[in-house]
């Protein structure tokens, strides 16, 4: 192992993150009832630029009115891009208004470094002048051939990053890929056509100690097209996926919460290792499979997440 390690830098349960317009408070409203983990209010693509002001209005409302977390949820905002007139205004309303209030920003479209240094500065002087004792992190939208290429350098930045996010269609836009539709797959492509750049991203998130989490599947009328993008996210190493519509989150939940006899293995692989150990062995077998060192550290994930799952729902 080397030495030079980057311990995950702010652990949350992020198995689905639904998706919700600012500028449609009975969205938010039903959104702080809903089963996902992760609820994030948006000011970007799903708001009309005539509209933008008003839903800016509406999140920081949103952010004082309800307490998220007493309904279990973490809220983040996902701001205009820096390339748009609309982001420091976003960020200095949000901030100075509700900026105790809030867990994350979402910042689309990074493309290098400077992009987040440029939101964590102005974070980091309205926290000072406001005197808040909460920390709001950042997360990073990975959705460009220039935020792709520059993946690795934007999540050694350290800083507020906690997460990274594939944002598929504009990646797709960016890159000028043929797709059917956002997410999904186009059945020319022999495979996964997104299986590169997500990859890609998540050895990025695991090498620096972020969270990586898969973006959207467009057409919520097809549930299996989801379920298969979400377990080809979780194989891949990915905690969570976007939910654009509410009937996704359970399906985001599902793929991302570990089946009760994985749990069951996972522990019964940590205690026939401690067995072996005491008796000076360094691996062991389990259901006729040899286990070792290895074998643990993987075991390990799989409890850590069903602590958080158990923690987040009262049953720890």
């Amino acid at each position: 192992m080397s030495h030079t390690l980057y311990p995950t830098r702010r652990p949350r349960l992020q198995r689905s993150e639904l998706a919700v317009p600012g500028s449609n408070m009975l969205f938010i409203d039903k959104a702080v009832h809903s089963d996902a983990d992760y609820i994030f209010l948006d000011l970007e693509d799903a708001v009309a630029p005539p509209e933008k002001e008003q839903a800016r209005k509406n999140v920081i409302s949103a952010l004082n009115e309800i307490d998220w977390a007493a309904a279990g949820k973490t809220v983040s905002v996902r701001i205009n891009g820096l390339d748009t007139q609309y982001m420091y205004r976003d960020v200095i309303d949000v901030m100075e208004q509700a900026g105790d209030r809030l867990h994350t920003i979402l910042v689309p479209k990074v493309g290098v470094p400077a992009d987040l240094y440029l939101v964590e500065a102005l974070i980091t002087q309205i926290e000072t002048a406001r005197g808040y004792a909460t920390r709001v992190g950042t997360e990073a939208l990975i959705e460009t051939a220039l935020g792709m290429a520059n993946v690795e350098a934007i999540a050694a930045g350290g800083g507020r990053l906690e997460a990274l996010h594939f944002g598929v269609a504009d990646y797709a836009a960016s890159n000028r890929a043929r797709t059917v539709s956002i997410g999904g797959l186009n059945p020319h492509y022999p495979g996964d056509q997104w299986h590169f750049a997500l990859s890609r991203m998540i050895v990025a998130c695991r090498a620096y100690g972020l969270r990586p989490i898969d973006g959207p599947f467009g057409d919520f009328s097809d549930p299996d097209g989801y379920l298969d993008g979400a377990r080809r996210a979780a194989a891949l190493g990915c905690e969570g996926k976007w939910a654009i519509h509410p009937s996704q989150v359970e399906l985001a939940n599902q793929v991302f919460t570990p089946p009760a006899e994985e749990v069951t293995r996972a522990r019964r692989i940590v205690e026939a290792l401690r067995e072996a150990e005491a008796q000076g062995k360094g691996a062991a077998s389990v259901d006729g499979k040899m286990i070792d060192a290895a074998s643990e550290r993987m075991a390990r994930n799989v409890i850590a997440m069903d602590e958080a799952i158990a923690a987040s729902s009262g049953r720890g």
